[in-house]
């Protein structure tokens, strides 16, 4: 009897719909992530054209985790004005994020059968 039970709970799982949640979940967290790296990429940038202490604490570690999200973009360009080289090469790091993220999260969903 308890056999029968059981395996009537397991039939009534819904696969489907669960990979679609699940790819929902996954591509929300690949969308976030990529603006999170955005947005330290956006605030160094900030920091740097609006001459930040550099010493600070905060502006430490923005810098160093947008060193650790620009790639290959933080010496793209190499423009003889610090704050131009910054805005040019963070900034494009930036957006790249937000390009990627955004594909990738529409692959994952595509991939996991959501529709939207």
């Amino acid at each position: 009897m308890a056999e029968h039970a059981e395996s009537e709970s397991r039939a009534g799982v819904d696969w489907r719909r669960g990979r679609e949640r699940a790819a929902g979940v996954l591509a929300g967290l690949v969308r976030w992530a990529g603006l999170v790296f955005a947005l330290f990429l956006a605030i160094h940038v900030v920091f740097v054209i609006g001459e930040a202490n550099p010493d600070n604490g905060i502006v430490s570690f923005v810098r160093g985790g947008a060193d650790a999200f620009s790639l290959g973009f933080r010496d793209l360009f190499l423009p003889a004005d610090l704050k131009l080289r910054v805005l040019v090469n963070y900034g494009l790091a930036a957006v790249f994020w937000l390009v990627v993220s955004s594909i990738v999260a529409k692959v994952i969903r595509r991939v996991g059968g959501v529709s939207a």
